[in-house]
């Protein structure tokens, strides 16, 4: 049975929320306070990278907001070429002016669509992806973009997700939801649970951690690590 994705956000849609929401995606020290985790999956990711990829010189940052993930990666590997991807020309602003401080290594800004990237192929040692997968929709999109990653890494290069997932059993995903709903409420009760899972449910489509380790593999990935979960949260990669 086919999804109707009609009824969620469209790609502007997702645009102009970003371009209003610059500085609360501007927290290195603590993220989105809605993802559980979040600092320390960018930690774990990062750091993957560094044990990794450690003479790294090109970082390709997709769905990269204002940054965050880029700093924290330059803390580990300095003065690496940054190439910066978002819808949002405004979080592009945001992330050049706050990379460029921290690093004499070239800045690009690509303002598109991640299905529409255009990229060199064999050419970064490491991508991250932060929160920006579960806007895909069809499967198709998704092999798309992970097929387009890994022709895009170098040979040893490495992948690292941290995102929202959902999960392949309903009864599942809805321990997971009950236990995520708790947590929203313990932030800013029933009303900020409420906010939260409405915009989730309009904006994003993610996919199982299952679905995306299979789909990594698929695409030609010799080597899948999860690095850490918690509820419907996780941060995971792949290695070319």
């Amino acid at each position: 049975m086919e999804t109707d994705y009609t009824k969620h956000a469209t790609t502007q849609e997702i645009t102009e929320r970003f371009n209003n929401d610059v500085e609360r995606f501007s927290n290195l020290d603590t993220g989105q306070l809605s993802t559980i985790d979040a600092p320390l999956s960018m930690e774990l990711c990062t750091s993957a990278a560094q044990y990794l990829n450690a003479d790294a010189t090109e970082l390709l940052d997709i769905g990269c907001g204002a940054g965050n993930y880029t700093l924290k990666m330059l803390e580990k590997i300095g003065n690496l070429n940054c190439t910066m991807n978002d819808l949002s020309f405004a979080m592009l602003e945001k992330a050049k002016e706050r990379v460029s401080a921290q690093t004499t290594g070239q800045v690009k800004l690509i303002e598109s669509d991640m299905r529409q990237l255009q990229l060199e192929d064999n050419h970064y040692d490491i991508i991250l992806a932060a929160a920006v997968f579960h806007h895909l929709r069809e499967d198709t999109d998704w092999e798309h973009i992970f097929s387009k990653m890994y022709a895009a890494l170098k040979p040893g290069g490495s992948i690292w997700i941290s995102d929202l997932i959902a999960h392949d059993s309903p009864a599942i995903n809805n321990v997971f939801q009950d236990k995520y709903g708790a947590y929203l409420e313990s932030l800013g009760g029933k009303a900020y649970r409420d906010k939260v899972f409405a915009y989730i449910a309009y904006e994003d489509t993610p996919r199982s951690l299952t679905y995306q380790i299979d789909l990594l593999k698929k695409t030609g990935f010799k080597v899948v690590e999860v690095l850490h979960k918690n509820l419907c949260f996780a941060a995971f990669g792949a290695i070319k």
